[in-house]
């Protein structure tokens, strides 16, 4: 089960951090114990997965850190491509999703723990649905994971329930 996130006193990184895992976590948790086909399931109106939520949250991550880093994202996806981060393609399965998926928040902790300031900031790309020439913070990219990793663990639940009665905290 998720745990609760906790403040870290004196330590606004670690508190930021704790609940952007207790977000991840409680993703995760929504697989326990469903076979690859029946994460890849769709059982509501919805067209999303398990599977694919867990794909969609760890490239999302891993396109604010690269922003963040102002590095290129090598899964950067485009018009074409957009729907593959939504679902598990050839080759991929739940362990290597959630392999990647690690790989990113340890880059992810990595970088917050060695950025001089949560108050750093960073451009955000051309984009519809950003403010032109905009800017925002290390701190708002983690307030952002948070508000992203937990309107999908809603998705995930409802999904999870579908599937097998199974409900989210126990």
């Amino acid at each position: 089960m998720a745990q609760i996130s906790t403040e870290v006193p004196g330590d606004e990184r670690g508190t930021l951090l704790a609940f952007v895992e207790s977000q991840r976590a409680a993703i995760r948790e929504t697989l326990d114990g469903l076979d690859e086909e029946r994460a890849a399931s769709r059982p509501s109106a919805s067209e999303l997965s398990l599977s694919g939520l867990l794909k969609h949250v760890a490239e999302c991550e891993l396109g604010w850190l690269r922003m963040a880093q102002q590095r290129p994202n090598e899964r950067l996806r485009d018009v074409t491509s957009y729907g593959d981060s939504f679902r598990l393609v050839e080759g991929e399965s739940i362990p290597s999703v959630l392999a990647f998926w690690d790989g990113v928040r340890k880059e992810t902790e990595a970088f917050v723990a060695e950025v001089p300031s949560l108050d750093q900031t960073f451009p955000l790309p051309p984009a519809p649905w950003f403010p032109q020439d905009a800017q925002v913070s290390v701190r708002w990219m983690l307030l952002h994971l948070v508000e992203e990793f937990a309107r999908h663990a809603g998705h995930a639940d409802i999904v999870r329930e579908t599937i097998d009665g199974t409900k989210a905290m126990g």
